[in-house]
């Protein structure tokens, strides 16, 4: 296996805001001698970056660099690349201080508060995604039109009748464990050509780390096979896909269920829904009947409610299923640890099971206003994170808001 000593390429990647990987292949000895201590310039604008790389999110730089100072503990070797691993970096500015808006550090913020309790986080995520008969530049030349999913029916929990599935979910499986990713499960979902992969729950960063590793990875190893995956909230009008999110509140080596983190956790999901549905797609998955909350409710193993309850004794846990596809791990789970110590520092009750709850805003421009109107986020993540992360919302909303859709041309071309 490949390692940092004898790598002779070294992707040096940071998360962005969409929780994607940006960075540089450097020269094995090159990195070793003079990026390890020293880290490399890179860009400032890539932590306000839109969808298509366009400087955005409130951006008032000059495009002068920040520093990606490696993090030792994050690298993986690349299966699929010869002589390649990959290590995360974290954004230095000019004065050597950690920039507060990457998403690494703004988890890491929410659990150095988290820890001031004596309390540690654990996350295990599960992402769904689609898997196409066409490559990624066959579906592009299509304008993403007309494409074949790789199995034709309801998949879902099926052994046999996969189609080109089978295939491909093994070589992900495969790259995952060769890159040292602990996965628990894989099963087919209900929409055509849908997948799940479930990986073992672990420490919070390390958690998320793992994720983006696995969504970048996921992609190069379907394209180097002539497929396309999507991980895109609502693809179609079928089911969308999500990123279910367990978590686990430990004491040393103890796990705690308290019910004011709970509480907190439900009280603060309207304002915090931004956090888990960046895009405008995000919110085609969030609607009644489609295994998606609407509400900030909770429920005793219910996959109907936001969060979900499951486990006993040693194992109780609950799961956040707010989240879609698109989201950034950094920020659902920064937000999850936010809105608990809310209710952790409040004794918020926990109300009963099963109820109504609290609607989750609708659509973007309602999620990015109550955000940014929540006095618990400012709190918890300081003005200057709550909007970046409201611009980027807004960036989002500026963007579609100048495209005229197939649905507006079918609609209204010959009838109005």
């Amino acid at each position: 296996m490949t390692s940092l000593a004898d790598a002779a390429e070294v992707v040096l990647a940071l998360p962005d805001l969409y929780g994607r990987l940006q960075g540089t292949r450097l020269a094995g000895d090159f990195f070793r001698d003079q990026v390890l201590d020293g880290g490399y310039g890179a860009c400032d604008y890539l932590l306000s970056a839109d969808v298509e790389m366009r400087a955005a999110a409130g951006y008032r730089g000059d495009y002068g660099d920040f520093v990606l100072r490696p993090d030792p503990s994050t690298v993986r070797p690349l299966p699929w690349r010869e002589d390649t691993v990959l290590v995360l970096a974290d954004a230095v500015n000019v004065s050597g201080a950690l920039v507060p808006v990457a998403p690494r550090q703004v988890l890491r913020t929410q659990l150095e508060r988290l820890a001031e309790r004596g309390l540690t986080a654990k996350v295990g995520t599960e992402l769904e995604f689609l898997v196409f008969s066409e490559s990624y530049r066959e579906a592009f030349t299509t304008g993403y039109r007309d494409l074949r999913t790789a199995s034709r029916y309801n998949s879902d929990y099926a052994l046999t009748g996969l189609g080109e599935l089978d295939d491909l979910v093994g070589a992900l499986l495969r790259g995952m464990a060769g890159a040292g990713l602990r996965i628990e499960s894989a099963r087919g979902e209900v929409h055509p050509g849908q997948y799940e992969i479930v990986f073992r729950y672990g420490e919070a960063m390390a958690a998320c780390d793992g994720h983006v590793f696995y969504k970048s990875g996921a992609k190069q190893i379907a394209e180097r096979a002539g497929r396309s995956i999507t991980f895109m909230p609502k693809f179609d009008s079928g089911e969308g896909n999500s990123c279910h999110v367990h978590f686990s509140l430990w004491s040393g080596d103890r796990p705690v269920f308290d019910e004011h983190f709970l509480a907190g956790v439900l009280a603060c999901a309207p304002a915090f829904t931004v956090l888990g549905a960046p895009t405008i797609n995000a919110f085609k998955r969030l609607s009644p009947d489609a295994f998606a909350p609407t509400a900030a409710a909770w429920g005793t193993d219910d996959r109907t409610r936001a969060v979900r309850v499951i486990g006993a004794g040693p194992s109780r846990r609950f799961e956040h299923r707010i989240a879609g596809g698109d989201a950034n791990p950094y920020l659902v789970v920064a937000g999850i640890v936010a809105a608990g110590l809310y209710g952790l520092e409040r004794e918020l009750p926990l109300p009963p099971p099963g109820g109504d709850g609290e609607p989750l805003p609708r659509t973007l421009e309602a999620a990015a206003a109550a955000w940014r109107g929540s006095a618990v986020a400012r709190e918890a993540f300081g003005d200057e994170v709550v909007e970046h992360l409201a611009s980027a919302a807004d960036a989002e909303l500026t963007a579609f808001a100048a495209v005229t859709t197939d649905w507006e041309r079918q609609r209204g071309f010959e009838r109005l």
